[in-house]
């Protein structure tokens, strides 16, 4: 099944960050925050100006982001979790090494 989202919107796969911190104390679950940092999965075609002009999207399928913490509906897909946002919850592209590798 392939899933495209509409309009502005844009399905993403959160990024798990680690495990233990820098001093090596293990972070159980209850005490984790949800990770704001996501890859693309797939985008919609955009949204549309007053004018109906069609205004592209800045991210594509493949992209790392960072989005706001409480953007977004979650969603399960074939058994995955999911999370779908407007692309106005993406805060950046990451480029390069990611957020939860350089914490690491």
């Amino acid at each position: 099944m392939e899933f495209v989202p509409l309009h502005d919107r844009v399905l993403v796969r959160r990024i798990e960050g680690e495990d233990k911190t820098k001093g090596g104390l293990i972070i159980p679950d209850s005490a984790k925050e949800k990770p704001a940092e996501a890859e693309v999965i797939a985008v919609g075609e955009g949204a549309r100006k007053d004018t109906g002009e069609l205004i592209p999207m800045a991210v594509k399928a493949g992209d790392r982001i960072l989005f706001g913490k409480w953007s977004g509906t979650e969603v399960k897909i074939e058994g995955e979790d999911y999370l779908i946002i407007k692309e106005s919850d993406v805060l950046g592209i990451i480029q390069g090494e990611s957020v939860a590798q350089k914490a690491a």
